[in-house]
């Protein structure tokens, strides 16, 4: 075998591994289902179901398609070769090291090997310990994500956003869609520590503040994660204030407890009561996924209450002062320069979250 059949005939065997562990024809049949179901125009009399039909429809499209275009072309070329025409071996060359190329980057993917890695996001940040400072920090921080997702050309939504009486915020709740972007951001989810002299104290002091950060996989059809009505209490109270029933339902507030593990989402928006409490259920089934996983528990009916990682696991630190440096106390990969990851700079963590997961 000629030096350039060999190099095709390996790629050819490495896209179709890759197919076989990202399971594409499995993606694109879902794919196709999505298609025929949004090509009929009595879909789009339930709006909002559509749209949840025409999200996870590109979401597929941006995992499937570019592997597909890769090996359609890598066919295409092994077809003209078998030709023999000797006159093109420099554009035969000059093609495989481009597809080369567009496989090692495609390649990252196979490092999403999680149950929802292929999964929309759910984000939120909760201000913690530190007072303004870690208000601030909470900013910083959702900055730095929505900084990512302009970076890799994900989209973000916000869902709910409260901020602080100084400066900073003391929650933000928004969803990221895009290929992998749970699988890219699970690397994320834990408590991230700021060390700096602080700029709201007139000493200026150095401050330690903390900030808690959930990923959690966005979970849109209800049959993936299944709720029983009776271990759910839902409460419904006038938005932007406090008490029981409220009979204006146009900007009502939604709680959700589920009792067995003691989780509450609360969504208040100025949105209506409806899509509060979808709103709310969404986001309780994301954060009952999350807790699956960290439980290793085959349902929810399993999950125990109090067993949450949330503040009891510090991932990492960004110092500012007496040095810079900003460390993953899990891998240990470290990046000198604070600014440039809170400017969005984190892949380098990402990537090497994933691969020390490898295997686990």
């Amino acid at each position: 075998m000629q030096p350039l059949e060999k190099r095709i005939t390996i790629l050819k065997n490495d896209i179709v591994a890759a197919y076989e562990q990202l399971d594409i024809d499995e993606k694109a049949r879902q794919l196709a289902v999505l298609d025929n179901e949004l090509a009929v125009p009595e879909v789009w009399n339930d709006p909002s179901r559509a749209q949840a039909k025409s999200k996870q429809q590109a979401a597929l499209g941006a995992m499937v398609q570019p592997w597909q275009t890769l090996r359609a072309q890598v066919e295409d070329i092994l077809e003209l070769m078998s030709l023999g025409d000797d006159s093109l071996l420099q554009e035969f060359e000059r093609q495989i090291e481009a597809l080369e190329t567009e496989f090692a980057e495609r390649k990252k993917e196979l490092l999403f090997s999680g149950k929802y890695d292929d999964h929309n996001v759910i984000i939120r940040i909760t201000a913690g310990v530190g007072g303004t400072d870690a208000q601030d920090f909470a900013e910083m921080l959702e900055r730095m994500y929505l900084r990512w997702c302009e970076r890799s050309g994900m989209t973000t939504v916000a869902v709910e956003r409260s901020a602080g009486e100084e400066a900073g915020i003391k929650t933000s709740v928004f969803e990221i869609a895009g290929p992998y972007a749970y699988g890219n951001l699970r690397s994320e989810n834990g408590v991230h520590r700021l060390v700096r002299l602080s700029p709201f104290n007139s000493d200026n002091l150095r401050q330690t503040s903390f900030a808690l950060v959930e990923v959690l996989p966005q979970i849109d059809t209800p049959d993936e994660v299944q709720l029983d009505e009776k271990d759910m209490k839902i409460d419904v109270y006038r938005a932007g204030g406090h008490g029981g029933q409220s009979v204006n339902t146009t900007d009502s507030a939604v709680r959700v407890t589920h009792i067995p593990t003691g989780i509450v989402v609360a969504i208040q928006n100025e949105r209506s009561q409806l899509q509060n409490k979808e709103t709310a259920l969404k986001i309780l089934r994301s954060k009952l996924a999350q807790l699956q996983m960290e439980q290793h528990a085959e349902s929810v009916a399993e999950l125990r209450a109090g067993e949450s990682a949330n503040w009891g696991s510090q991932i990492r630190n960004y110092v500012l002062h007496p040095y810079t440096l900003v460390k993953d106390t899990r891998t240990k990969y470290e990046e000198k320069d604070p600014q440039a990851v809170l400017d969005g700079k984190i892949d380098g963590f990402i990537r090497t979250y994933l691969e020390s997961q490898l295997g686990n």
